[in-house]
């Protein structure tokens, strides 16, 4: 079996004892955006499984918009990467 070298970890285990692996973030050619994958995405960068460059790259998302995520669950949790929710924690 032939595994293809990749920059980083494949795998980090996260502050509950699971385990995310490259295998769990979303595929790359996602073009809808639901707030699990979202998410999926940014634990993946909160715990060093994919740098912040790589995912704008990846998944062809701008800073601003990657940035808006991670500002996001840092604030308010996972909850705010809903579209419907958005509007409450959107800052005037």
């Amino acid at each position: 079996m032939y595994l293809k070298k990749i920059e980083g970890p494949r795998a980090v285990t996260l502050p509950d004892g699971s385990i995310m692996t490259r295998a769990d973030l979303p595929p790359h050619d996602t073009r809808r955006w639901v707030a699990s994958r979202k998410a999926r995405v940014v634990k993946g960068i909160r715990y060093g499984l994919l740098t912040h460059d790589e995912a704008c790259s990846i998944y062809d998302l701008s800073v601003e918009e990657l940035e808006e995520w991670l500002r996001a669950v840092e604030t308010h949790g996972e909850a705010a990467l809903k579209a419907t929710e958005l509007q409450k924690y959107r800052q005037p």
